[in-house]
């Protein structure tokens, strides 16, 4: 009978495996997870400010607006790539995911370390967008963290909400459509997920409640709470509970998928 504390040594040896292949790739883990926000940053409050329309928000700081969304596309794009990419090769003809099975420790806790892992990632991701948005913008953006509670609990449910997701979709989702998925998956719930755009102000009720479905909306508007208070958002005790329900769902989908996978 192998005890808990040879469970918690497994487990972290197959997370130190992790920590070691990200450390010797810093540079393009990096660049993966800050291309999108600084470009995204600098075209839209950098570039567009300056330019003869001038800011296309009119008198609002659009930076404020999209700095929560931004946070909120580097959680998930971070927490999907970081699961999915992997397993659609540790899946593939080569089955490198025997590997870590052969580790004394159940499959859905190989699983977990997966999200684990790629939880921090996105919690990395998220916190590098602070500085580009506080440096690059022509007008600069000053987040306002009143409630740091409220932010570290955003801040981590939504990392392993997103890492639960790219679970998901690596464990059910063949390796040579992942491609596809992203294109099919990853940019509706982006501009259907008030990245780019408060929730409270959407005029068109089909599209306020109809987006209520993507995970993605909850996040957005939790961050906005708690970082941009100034600008309108969805009230945290939906919010919250909201992320708590689709982690949950999500990290149950994802694990059991896992399993069966690994199995099969």
């Amino acid at each position: 009978m192998i005890s808990r504390a040879e469970y918690f040594k497994s487990f972290l040896g197959l997370f130190s495996r992790d920590l070691r292949v990200m450390r010797r790739e810093l540079m393009p883990f990096i660049l993966r997870v800050g291309m999108q926000p600084l470009l995204f940053i600098f075209v839209f409050t950098a570039v567009l400010p300056r330019m003869a329309g001038g800011n296309p928000m009119g008198g609002i700081n659009f930076g404020q607006i999209i700095l929560p969304g931004l946070m909120a596309v580097g959680i998930m794009f971070t927490g999907i790539a970081a699961v999915a990419l992997p397993l659609s090769t540790e899946f593939g003809i080569t089955r490198e995911i025997d590997d870590r099975v052969m580790s004394p420790i159940p499959l859905w806790l190989v699983g977990f370390e997966k999200l684990f892992f790629s939880a921090l990632q996105c919690i990395v991701a998220a916190t590098l967008v602070i500085p580009m948005a506080y440096y690059i913008p022509a007008t600069p953006v000053k987040p306002e963290i009143s409630n740091w509670f409220l932010f570290i609990f955003v801040l981590i449910v939504s990392s392993f909400l997103a890492s639960s997701l790219g679970l998901v979709i690596g464990s059910n989702v063949n390796p040579k459509q992942i491609g596809l998925v992203f294109s099919i998956v990853l940019v509706p719930i982006t501009f259907l997920g008030c990245v780019y755009y408060p929730w409270v102000p959407i005029q068109l009720p089909a599209l306020k409640y109809g987006v209520l479905i993507n995970p993605i909306v909850y996040i957005c508007e939790a961050l906005r709470a708690s970082v941009t208070p100034q600008v309108p958002s969805m009230h945290w005790w939906i919010t919250c509970p909201a992320l708590l329900v689709f982690t949950y769902l999500l990290g149950w989908w994802g694990i059991r998928s896992f399993t069966r996978r690994v199995i099969s």
